[in-house]
């Protein structure tokens, strides 16, 4: 069994990796067999290993989507390496899925095998328009072509989602940073007015009462 975990390699992003490992060990936990981990992030890789699922390797978070592709790229030949060697039996995904507000939920799905379910949603799909389509050489490699863009695709929208939700998750942290401070700033302002209002207010009592003795003390 192999698992593909989309997480993060920096800070910031308040439990979006500990939520997701948690996830991912509730999930994995109960099913047979070995459990090979492959992570996405430094972060979630820690935090997989504290879980008791050590990854077996890891991959860099891309700074952008423009290297998305290029790692999905490197989990394709990775798992088609274990596909050879007839290592994998099911694949999984998981990665924390953008909601409103900048908040996540963990989400996970079974790429591998392809079971009947999926065949049979797949196949009440409307096609697009009245031609349908011929395939060109045999069924099996048109199957394959077909897998391959599955797993791709899959894959990259996983990444994507992981993206959106830690720049999501970061973002809200430093707008919660930046509201605590803005806070603090106000709650300091306010004691120091109030401090120098009292200090003001007793040299001027200091200064009514030197008066009012010197006052007192001319008369006599």
């Amino acid at each position: 069994m192999r698992a593909i975990v989309f997480g993060s390699d920096q800070g910031l992003v308040g439990q979006f990796n500990d939520v997701l490992a948690d996830h991912v060990a509730s999930t994995l936990g109960p099913l047979p067999g070995e459990k090979k981990v492959w992570a996405v992030g430094d972060r979630v890789r820690l935090r997989l290993a504290d879980a008791g699922l050590t990854p077996v390797g890891l991959f860099t978070v891309p700074n952008s989507v423009n290297g998305i592709t290029r790692l999905v790229g490197q989990i394709l030949v990775e798992s088609q390496t274990d596909r050879g060697h007839g290592e994998i039996a099911q694949f999984y995904l998981f990665h924390n899925s953008p909601r409103s507000r900048a908040a996540y939920e963990p989400v996970s799905q079974r790429l591998l095998p392809l079971d009947e379910t999926w065949a049979l949603k797949l196949a009440q799909l409307p096609w697009p328009t009245g031609n349908l389509p011929e395939v060109i050489g045999t069924r099996e490699q048109t199957l394959r072509a077909f897998v391959r863009e599955y797993l791709f695709v899959s894959l990259f929208k996983a990444c994507a989602e992981s993206l959106a939700a830690e720049n999501g998750s970061r973002l809200a942290a430093m707008q919660r940073a930046e509201k605590n401070i803005d806070d603090q700033l106000e709650n300091l302002n306010q004691t120091f007015h109030r401090l120098r209002q009292s200090s003001i207010d007793e040299e001027l009592f200091d200064v009514v009462s030197g008066y009012e003795s010197l006052s007192g003390a001319k008369h006599y």
